[in-house]
């Protein structure tokens, strides 16, 4: 491809290879992507990798399209001002337009002894890290694995039916995003895989020591080997540039995922704050954003208006060791349901989860253009929550807590417990 407008992707995740993979659609542009691994990585299945079931990586070659540079490096510095950035090597690459599309790693814990004596999975290198420190540990040993969402759920009961004494500390409450039907099941089989669950009022992690996790009740769980799985932190380089972002460091966008600074600057994934109201971090929500990212580029080259952000969920799909699994469905809104999917038709289902998401990476290297989940409607609640954020000023320009959000939530009337607690004798409704 012999193209005159330069445009540079950061990151090759979901979200940044969507976009790559979308971009060669006009013959007079050229793609590089910038990403420190030579290999893409499964983000869904550190856990296995954690559990020794899988690698975590898929060749390039397999996903991206053939007429991308890849350039393996990181970006130190972005000048938006100059349309360059820096490379950790040293060089710099100029760029007409510029996909953010970072993803995101693991939180600074913030709990005393964490960053010295806990392992982090959020990322391929770590959770290779971790790999031979369970192997060289007894399979009696305790291992603690920190957090209730779906990376603790996972690996826990990834190392469970291994063989492993695993202790689940969940701080509230086990899977917050389901719903208390889908949490029972998910209890359920942890209980049945020998996972000692703790949640509820004193289960907040206040330390972590070598043999040790300590609770804020006061309590001291023996453990060998602590899995740190709470919470999930972007990378600085939107705010090291001087770009605008979110509270937590995603790059603050409009609804078409412009930069609010900068409308030659595009961000997708988990490092994207639209409207400052972020969706949550997910392959279910990179992937179509990294589709969406692309298109506005393309509108833009074209001297059209792009597209609004227009995201739609299914539910969120957890892996409960290789022989159970649970599919949570969910509202467009991403509000959970009270049906789902378990046993082994729910580890099934998260499977074919997991083979489609690359599936559609490899789809859309072979035929640009191709992907479409992005143009289907996420309803009209996003439209609702925006309305509610403008009347109070909780949008772009302010910082919205995680409280703003509920609230938001609640006065666009999404989140309407009886509602979502009430069997629907038509079915799943979407």
């Amino acid at each position: 491809m012999t193209g005159n407008i330069a445009v540079v992707v950061i990151g090759g995740g979901y979200a940044g290879v969507m976009a790559a993979n979308r971009l060669t659609q006009r013959d007079d542009v050229t793609v590089t992507l910038i990403n420190p691994r030579p290999d893409f990585v499964e983000r869904i299945r550190l856990h296995q990798l954690v559990g020794g079931s899988d690698d975590a990586v898929v060749a390039y070659s397999e996903v991206l399209h053939q007429g991308i540079g890849l350039l393996v490096d990181s970006v130190t510095r972005i000048d938006a001002a100059g349309r360059s950035v820096a490379l950790a090597s040293g060089g710099t690459v100029r760029y007409d337009y510029l996909v953010y599309a970072v993803g995101s790693g693991s939180a600074d814990p913030r709990v005393p002894g964490a960053a010295e004596f806990a392992y982090p999975i959020a990322d391929l290198e770590e959770a290779q890290r971790l790999r031979p420190v369970l192997d060289a540990a007894p399979m009696t040993a305790p291992v603690t694995v920190v957090g209730g969402g779906p990376t603790g759920i996972e690996t826990a009961a990834e190392l469970a039916e291994a063989g492993r004494a695993v202790t689940l500390v969940c701080g509230k409450v086990l899977g917050p995003y389901l719903h208390r039907r889908g949490r029972r099941s998910v209890a359920k089989r942890l209980a049945a895989l020998g996972v000692t669950v703790v949640e509820g009022p004193g289960a907040k992690v206040t330390a972590v020591t070598r043999d040790a996790v300590r609770l804020d009740d006061g309590r001291a769980l023996e453990s060998a080997v602590t899995i740190w799985t709470a919470g999930f932190g972007v990378p600085d380089l939107a705010a090291r540039s001087g770009l605008s972002t979110d509270a937590l460091g995603r790059l603050l966008t409009d609804e078409t995922l412009t930069s609010v600074d900068d409308d030659r600057v595009i961000a997708a994934g988990d490092s994207a704050a639209p409207s400052n109201l972020p969706a949550r971090m997910s392959c279910q929500a990179a992937t179509p954003m990294g589709a969406r990212a692309a298109d506005t580029v393309l509108s833009r080259i074209a001297g059209e208006a792009p597209s609004s952000l227009n995201q739609v969920f299914a539910g969120q799909c957890i892996s409960l060791g290789r022989d159970a699994g649970i599919f949570q469905f969910a509202h467009r809104n991403d509000i959970a349901l009270w049906f789902h999917i378990g046993g082994r038709t729910g580890a099934k289902v998260k499977e074919i989860v997991c083979k489609g998401t690359v599936k559609h990476l490899a789809a859309e290297a072979q035929k640009p253009g191709a992907y479409g989940l992005h143009r289907v409607s996420g309803g009209g609640q996003r439209e609702k929550l925006l309305e509610a954020g403008r009347d109070r000023g909780a949008l772009v320009g302010h910082d919205l807590t995680p409280t703003d959000e509920k609230d938001l939530a609640v006065d666009a009337n999404v989140r309407a417990e009886g509602d979502l607690d009430r069997p629907r004798r038509s079915g799943v409704q979407a």
